[in-house]
């Protein structure tokens, strides 16, 4: 496998900057090398590195390219200069790929002419801000030592406007663990920002951060403040950190440098036009971010083929062992790479902030789980009765983000939670009927595991068709049996993700172990219905019969040939499964696939990229929550009458299943079980129709009438259809926008006429019809 490609860059446009922060990794630390570079960026250099971003780009068939406009300060260059790098960056880029600016800032010379300039050209900007004016003016002033703080609220006043609000993208704030943290969260809280991301000042072993008083992990506790307070809050706004560990914590990616094992993909080019590596390394020592690559000589595979990537690329392995042996290593990563770098070891130690980082995973992830599997609490196998498992959080905020056809990346992961809460529960109840029996050593593991690695179980419960057989084993089919013993299976994936050594015995089904979420190992033993798995050192061997199989996971040895991982798609920065191997995957109206093949399983992941990239152009609102949310894509058996299919459940949160097809149409259907999706999982939180009303309701997408939770589920579907539609051109798609946004109109009427909505109901049903009312008759 080749480097991976770059699909993020940040473009220095400007090599000085207006304020003196002493925190300041470009100026104030170990790295000097803006001392020799140009002021501005040139023009040709600016077109050199479109070029190369475009050829990267369609070289390695990337749909969309995120780049930040950063400095020194961006603004000093001017509207006149950032108009010429905009143009030019769009100019060269946008044939090949969709490009994503933002533009990261001090906000000292924001004006409204720079703002309709940002406008124009699609420009996110994020300001950076360190919370009220003590807390901001410790680090942020001018040279002479003046306050920047009113000139940094007039530019987040600016960005607030109706007419620039598209374009604020969130608050960057430095942590100074001198300040109060409740003041500085509602500090800005009050600013409202769509995202706060929390930055650990930059250090190294050589020069450690600050520790008042000797704390052992102030930096930990300041945060954690914070985070209580924001849950408390209902989680009101996007703060990356937290969202980065809550999403590592059931198995999704952490979105960002700082933590997580997520590979990097980011590079970095100076105002002379010089390729280099994040910029957090300058604080590592004089060149730490240099490559001796340039834009003018060397292309963007030349940077990809660097050996610092290639070591962020590794996963786990890059780390020093200290962080390998730990339990919390998914979520951590071993902290950002610069804060590791020691004169004596070099980067192989663990973050200078290991112990804090450390203290606040444990923390999070004790306080945002449920005790289910400690309690023996667990729901009714039938099925969730809502209102049980938000944990005490406030409902409204998520019913009223949910109800407008949307939803936002924390009410995805509130959801997510609890369906991870569910899926406990439910296995709880498993652990009870297998106790006594040999099966019970799996669950004996994982409860062990739960303990020492929380993030490798909740990673394995995550998976969506997990729910579907713990349902299955509890309330099993007619003329089925419960399939106990694949507890066995889920707990040796458990032990795999933890890197624990261990024995365990596990089904075989038609000469499959199944791995969930991994993959499946084929055993050429027919007739066996047992395999012993020995797990061991990033991989494990297993033995049925008179065979013996080692399957490496780690490390350079390629896996055999019996061996089927479960395969991904990339998706522009995030990637999802296509799940085309779990033994309960089968749980739709219409049949899944079976293994996709080469050419098939390429047809799929280029649909999916091209589905993606239009379901952020046509319906942007979509895609916090569908990173979030979705996990898998199931293939579905094609229907010879060439009808579309596709389809959602509700024991299987997170993945959808669907035929496969073109982008457009692929959109729309990703789209629409999305919907589905996101609406049981609704419903195992909240109650929000009466569950003895027995009339069934007359719908226009049915000729037969359908029960109230149908009527429901299609509104919400067809809500965002109707969405989708709205944002295409053209005469056929004005008549479909019409067509799914008279449907929606009318099945909420009937909807709210039924008198059998609850008080959460009527409000959902009232926030589906507040976006339906915000658009107008015709789409454009």
């Amino acid at each position: 496998m080749g480097p991976r490609p770059l699909n993020q860059y940040v473009l220095k446009v400007h090599s000085r900057c207006d304020l003196a922060c002493d925190h300041c990794y470009v100026y104030e630390h170990a790295d000097q090398s803006w001392r020799g570079r140009p002021r501005e960026i040139a023009p040709e250099t600016v077109s050199a590195a479109a070029t190369r971003i475009a050829e990267h780009a369609r070289d390695h068939g990337l749909h969309r390219i995120h780049l930040v406009l950063h400095g020194g300060e961006p603004l000093l260059l001017g509207a006149a200069g950032l108009a010429m790098v905009l143009t030019r960056l769009r100019g060269g880029i946008e044939p090949v790929a969709q490009l994503d600016l933002r533009m990261q800032s001090n906000g000292v010379l924001l004006t409204p002419q720079l703002c309709d300039l940002f406008v124009e050209h699609g420009v996110q900007v994020g300001i950076s801000l360190d919370g009220d004016a003590v807390a901001n003016d410790r680090h942020r002033r001018f040279a002479g030592g003046a306050s920047s703080h009113a000139q940094v609220r007039r530019a987040l006043a600016l960005l607030r406007r109706p007419e620039y609000r598209d374009n604020y993208a969130g608050i960057l704030c430095t942590v100074d663990v001198r300040n109060d943290p409740i003041q500085v969260y509602e500090a800005l809280l009050a600013e409202a920002p769509s995202r706060i991301d929390f930055l650990l000042p930059h250090a190294t072993w050589n020069s450690p951060p600050p520790r008042p008083d000797g704390a052992a992990t102030p930096y930990a506790d300041w945060l954690l403040r914070i985070y209580r307070r924001w849950v408390r809050d209902g989680w009101p706004v996007d703060i990356r950190l937290f969202d980065s560990l809550l999403a590592t914590a059931t198995g999704g990616q952490s979105g960002t440098e700082s933590v997580g094992l997520d590979p990097a993909g980011l590079a970095v080019i100076e105002t002379d036009g010089a390729w280099e590596l994040a910029d957090s390394m300058k604080t590592a020592f004089d060149g730490a971010a240099g490559t001796g690559l340039d834009v003018f000589r060397h292309p963007a595979d030349a940077v990809a083929s660097h050996p610092e990537f290639a070591r962020s690329q590794r996963g786990v392995s890059q780390l020093c062992q200290t962080c390998r042996e730990c339990p919390v290593v998914g979520q951590c990563g071993g902290g950002l790479r610069a804060h590791r770098y020691s004169d004596a070891g070099g980067f192989d130690n663990p973050s200078v902030y290991c112990a804090d980082l450390k203290g606040l995973i444990t923390s999070i992830n004790h306080e945002s789980s449920t005790s289910a599997v400690r309690t023996g609490a667990a729901p009714d196998p039938g099925g969730p009765r809502g209102d049980l498992l938000l944990d005490g959080l406030p409902a409204d905020d998520l019913l009223d983000d949910l109800g407008a056809g949307y939803g936002s990346a924390a009410n995805l992961r509130r959801l997510a939670t609890a369906q991870l809460a569910y899926v406990r529960g439910l296995l709880v109840q498993i652990a009870d009927r297998v106790a006594g029996t040999p099966i019970a050593a799996a669950w004996d593991l994982i409860v062990r595991l739960d303990e020492e690695a929380a993030d490798a179980v909740s990673a394995a419960f995550a998976h969506p068709y997990v729910r579907r057989w713990a349902r299955h084993c509890l309330a099993p089919p007619a003329g089925e049996s419960p399939d106990w013993a694949f507890l066995g299976a889920l707990a040796a994936g458990v032990a795999i993700r933890a890197g624990v050594g261990v024995d365990l015995e596990v089904p075989v089904r038609s000469g499959l172990v199944h791995l969930p979420g991994l993959g499946a190992l084929a055993l050429d033993e027919p007739g066996e219905r047992e395999a012993c798995l020995s797990i061991a050192g990033g991989g494990f061997t297993a033995r049925a019969g008179h065979s013996a199989v080692a399957v490496p996971l780690a490390g350079p040895a390629p896996p055999p040939a019996a061996w089927l991982p479960v395969r991904q798609a990339e998706l522009d920065g995030w990637r999802v499964l296509v799940e085309d191997l779990d033994p309960y995957r089968d749980c739709y109206e219409w049949p899944v696939a079976g293994r996709l093949g080469p050419a098939q399983l390429a047809f799929w992941r280029r649909s999916l990229a091209a589905a993606w990239t239009r379901i952020q152009r046509s319906v942007p609102g979509q895609a916090p929550g569908m990173r979030v949310g979705l996990r898998a894509v199931t293939p579905l058996r094609v229907d010879p009458t060439g009808r579309l299919r596709s389809a959602a459940s509700r024991d299987a949160f997170g993945a959808v299943g669907t035929v496969p097809t073109d982008p457009d149409p692929l959109a729309e259907l990703l789209v629409h079980e999305f919907q589905h999706m996101k609406l049981g999982a609704v419903l195992d939180v909240s109650v929000l129709y009466d569950p003895a009303y027995q009339r069934r309701l007359t719908v226009p997408w049915r000729d037969e009438p359908r029960p109230l939770e149908g009527a429901l589920q299609g509104t919400y579907a067809h809500l965002a259809l109707a969405d989708i539609w709205r944002a295409r051109p053209g005469a056929q798609a004005g008549q479909q926008y019409r067509r799914y946004r008279g449907w929606t109109v009318r099945t909420i009427d009937e909807l709210a006429a039924t008198g059998a909505l609850t008080e959460h109901g009527e409000r959902f049903v009232r926030r589906m019809r507040d976006t339906v009312d915000s658009w107008s008759d015709d789409p454009r």
